[in-house]
C-alpha cells in the first residue's frame, strides 16, 4: 500500500522503505545519545498501515460542498478523501460521515473539523464547529444514530456528547477508559511494546514511583511486579479514570497533584489534604517511571529523581529527553535505551531508556 497524496500532504514526510526508516532513525539516535551511550538500541516497529487510532482532519467548504483536508507541504489545504496511516475503521467511516454531512445544511455549516478516535470497543467522531452547537442537537443526535456511532461537538467551550463521552480500549489484558480530550497513545500495538519494555526493565522491584500517570498505562501492567505504587498526574480527568481502571487493583495509589507539589510533599516543604489518607513515607521505592510532556521533566524533578537507583524515562521528544540526560548522566548510567515507531513514515521518534546508579 502507498499514499497517492505524499509530497502533497505534509501528514508525512519520510517517504522510504520501512527498513531504511528504521534504519534512518536507528542512525538518528545513534549520533544524537554516544555521548550517554553506545550500546545497541532495542527496535519496536509499528505496522506500515492502518496503524493509528486518533486523527483530527480539516473540513474546506466549496461551492456548498464539504471536503475532509490536511495541511500541506506549503501550508495550504490539501483535499483528501482518506488517509491510509487511520485504523480501518477510521478509513471506513470517513466516506460515510462525508456524506451524511453533505446532505444535511445544519450539520455542515460552520463546520471547521472532524477528529475521530477508533478503539477495540467504541468510536468516536467529534465535529467542531464555529457555531451554537444547540441549534443543531436533533440533528447530531440523528447522526449518531444513523452511523450507529459515538457523536461530539464542540465549540467555544461548550460540547455535546451522543452514545457516551467515555471511550475504552484494550491493551494487552487490560481494559482502560478515558475521554476523549485527555492523552491516550494513538498506536495500540506499539503501546503494547513500549509496556513490554517498561515490564522488562523492572528487576527487584520494591514499591514504584510513577510521575505523570495519566490514565494508568503503564500503572495497572506494573501493579503485579510492585508491592506498592504511588502515581500522581495533574489532570483531574486522567486521575478519574486512573481509578476507575485500577479498581481491581489494591496496591495502587493514584494521587491528583502535579509532579512539583508530590516533591513538595517529600520534602516537607507543604501539606496536601490530597494525601491524607496516604503514607507516603511507608514506601520503600526501588524505580521511578517518568513519562513526560514533549517539554521533558522540570529541573526540580531532574533533581529529585535522581535520588532513585532506577530511572524507567519514556520520551516523546529526543531533543528534550538529550537535554534531561545532561543531567541524569552526571549520576546514572543507560543501560537500556529503546526505539518507538510511534508514528510511521514521519520523523518523529519516542524512546525508552532505563538508568541506574
Amino acid at each position: 500500500m502507498s499514499c497517492s497524496y505524499y509530497g502533497k500532504c505534509a501528514g508525512c514526510n519520510l517517504n522510504l522503505p520501512y527498513n531504511d526508516e528504521i534504519s534512518f532513525k536507528t542512525d538518528f539516535l545513534k549520533s544524537e545519545f554516544k555521548e550517554f551511550y553506545q550500546g545497541e538500541i532495542e527496535i519496536f516497529k509499528s505496522d506500515e498501515w492502518n496503524f493509528r487510532n486518533h486523527a483530527e482532519f480539516g473540513i474546506w467548504h466549496e461551492k456548498g460542498d464539504v471536503f475532509y483536508t490536511m495541511r500541506g507541504n506549503s501550508n495550504e489545504r490539501v483535499k483528501i478523501e482518506t488517509c491510509p496511516k487511520m485504523d480501518k475503521k477510521i478509513v471506513e467511516m470517513m466516506p460515510k460521515l462525508l456524506q451524511n454531512l453533505r446532505e444535511n445544511k445544519n450539520l455542515k455549516e460552520r463546520l471547521f473539523g472532524i477528529e475521530f478516535i477508533a478503539t477495540k470497543f467504541d468510536f468516536m467522531a467529534i465535529l467542531l464547529y464555529h457555531k451554537d452547537i444547540f441549534n443543531i442537537k436533533d440533528d447530531l443526535a440523528k447522526l449518531a444514530e444513523i452511523l450507529d456511532i459515538k457523536i461530539s461537538a464542540r465549540s467555544r467551550g461548550k460540547f455535546l456528547n451522543f452514545g457516551g463521552e467515555i471511550l475504552r480500549e484494550k491493551v494487552q489484558n487490560f481494559i482502560y477508559r478515558f475521554n476523549a480530550d485527555a492523552f491516550f497513545q494513538s498506536n495500540t500495538k506499539v503501546n503494547e511494546k513500549m509496556i513490554l519494555f517498561v515490564l522488562n526493565a523492572v528487576k527487584n522491584g520494591k514499591d514504584l514511583l510513577e510521575m505523570y500517570c495519566g490514565h494508568g498505562n503503564f500503572t495497572l501492567p506494573l501493579a503485579s511486579e510492585f508491592g506498592k505504587i504511588l502515581a500522581n498526574e495533574i489532570s483531574k480527568n486522567s486521575i478519574k479514570n486512573a481509578r476507575e481502571n485500577s479498581k481491581n487493583k489494591d496496591n495502587i495509589n493514584f494521587v491528583r497533584m502535579s509532579a512539583k507539589e508530590l516533591i513538595d510533599a517529600f520534602n516537607g516543604v507543604r501539606e496536601f489534604n490530597r494525601l491524607k489518607d496516604i503514607d507516603i513515607t511507608d514506601f520503600d521505592f526501588s524505580h521511578v517511571l517518568v513519562d513526560p510532556p514533549r517539554a521533558g521533566i522540570e529541573p526540580e524533578v531532574l533533581d529529585f529523581i535522581q535520588n532513585f537507583k532506577n530511572i524507567i524515562y519514556i520520551s516523546c521528544n529526543p531533543a528534550s529527553l538529550k537535554q534531561n540526560l545532561q543531567i541524569l548522566c552526571e549520576t546514572h548510567k543507560i543501560t537500556k535505551f529503546a526505539l518507538f515507531d510511534q508514528f510511521v513514515h514521519t520523523e518523529h521518534i519516542e524512546c525508552g531508556v532505563v538508568l541506574q546508579k
